[in-house]
């Protein structure tokens, strides 16, 4: 499977980095496997970015958590991430809560709207899809096939 990793630099090998604000799946490193999702990371701050591109082999003797659509089993899973709360998978993989679904998220988690509105909101996102690898044997299953440069529009 090709998987999408949009980022200011080529990243032939994957890292894991530690950042400042907690991701929906914790630390780890993100990729998709829709071109245009990871073309709108790379060129969401403008000037000239990178698509890179890689090859995922599954590694069936990992710890892998699959999430086929937004469920109440993944919008727990986002918050404890979010709040800090490591968990033990190799690579998590599922929807992404891209920005308005964050903010509906927030609003949730600060008592602004009930966990009913919250999936009233969602319902009629347009589909995501991100993957995560947590550990050195999960970024192991990538293998680099090349980058390509793209420009963003400064806003």
């Amino acid at each position: 499977m090709t998987l999408y990793h949009g980022s200011k630099d080529i990243v032939e090998y994957p890292e894991i980095r530690k950042a400042r604000f907690n991701k929906d799946f914790y630390f780890g490193f993100y990729c998709t496997n829709i071109e245009k999702q990871a073309e709108r990371w790379a060129t969401r701050y403008g000037e000239k970015r990178y698509i890179n591109r890689y090859e995922y082999t599954e590694n069936t003797e990992l710890k892998i958590l699959r999430f086929e659509k937004m469920t109440e089993e993944w919008l727990d899973f986002i918050i404890s991430c979010r709040s800090g709360q490591a968990h033990q998978y190799d690579i998590v993989e599922g929807p992404m809560a891209d920005d308005t679904i964050y903010n509906y998220l927030q609003n949730y988690l600060d008592g602004k709207i009930s966990r009913s509105a919250f999936w009233e909101l969602v319902k009629f996102k347009y589909p995501t899809h991100q993957i995560s690898f947590h550990t050195v044997s999960a970024l192991d299953t990538l293998e680099f096939a090349g980058s390509e440069v793209v420009y963003g529009e400064k806003k």
